[in-house]
């Protein structure tokens, strides 16, 4: 689901406090005044956006999600999104699936999830980046 709306915030999701680390440095290369928040599981993700133990944080415009994590992986997190995330927030929020992996099987239920808006294969960069914001938000061009 992409919002093509203006991008604000934008929630990292992985079990890689490295690559959680990487990716914000990339994101700050854009020189995009967003807010990036980071969430090592998809059971913080879920909590994060549900505003469970939050304070006013800014809600997630897009979310970046790993597939293989701990406790909660990306599948996971998908189906309980899906299930307790409100319609009207769930609007709002543009979800890319990241993943080392290059399996098929996950690409295809990617594509067949209707919450999630894209598919991206680690390693990311800021050209990755810049490349689905554009894809997915209307960017005011300096």
């Amino acid at each position: 689901m992409s919002n093509l709306g203006k991008l604000n915030s934008i929630l990292l999701v992985d079990d890689d406090e490295a690559s959680n680390f990487l990716h914000s440095i990339f994101i700050n290369k854009l020189d995009l005044d967003v807010e990036i928040n980071s969430a090592l599981n998809g059971q913080e993700a879920l909590d994060f956006i549900l505003g469970k133990g939050q304070s006013k944080l800014e809600l997630p415009c897009m979310v970046m999600l790993d597939l293989r994590m701990p406790i909660m992986d990306g599948w996971q997190f998908m189906k309980s999104y899906e299930e307790l995330v409100p319609k009207k927030i769930k609007e709002q929020i543009t979800i890319v699936l990241v993943t080392i992996s290059d399996n098929q099987e996950d690409k295809d239920r990617a594509v067949t999830n209707k919450f999630i808006a894209d598919f991206s294969q680690k390693p990311l960069s800021d050209n990755t980046f810049k490349q689905l914001i554009q894809k997915h938000f209307s960017l005011a061009t300096t």
